[in-house]
């Protein structure tokens, strides 16, 4: 894949430092070292954004809702009657 795409970064003298020391102990460029370890994050990010976290007691009440059969909602299904005219019907 070529390599287009151009990111800056401003930091302090510290970080630099830091960085630059950590990249040469793993024998990568600070580039190289920057991009993994932002890659690293972002995935990490991404994952946990697309992940619904919730207690285990939740999670089984809700398998167990699930399997459940379906009990009539007496507002629903009126709303469903007043609407039935404007869904066309296939």
């Amino acid at each position: 894949m070529a390599k287009t795409a151009r990111i800056e970064v401003r930091t302090d003298a510290e970080r630099e430092a830091l960085l630059k020391r950590a990249a040469g102990l793993t024998n990568q460029t600070l580039t190289n070292f920057i991009l993994e370890a932002a890659e690293e994050r972002a995935l990490r990010v991404v994952a946990e954004a697309n992940t619904t976290v919730v207690p285990a007691e939740y999670f089984d009440e809700l398998l167990a809702a699930l399997e459940r059969p379906p009990t009539p909602n007496p507002a629903l299904r009126g709303a469903a009657k007043r609407l039935a005219g404007l869904v066309e019907q296939e």
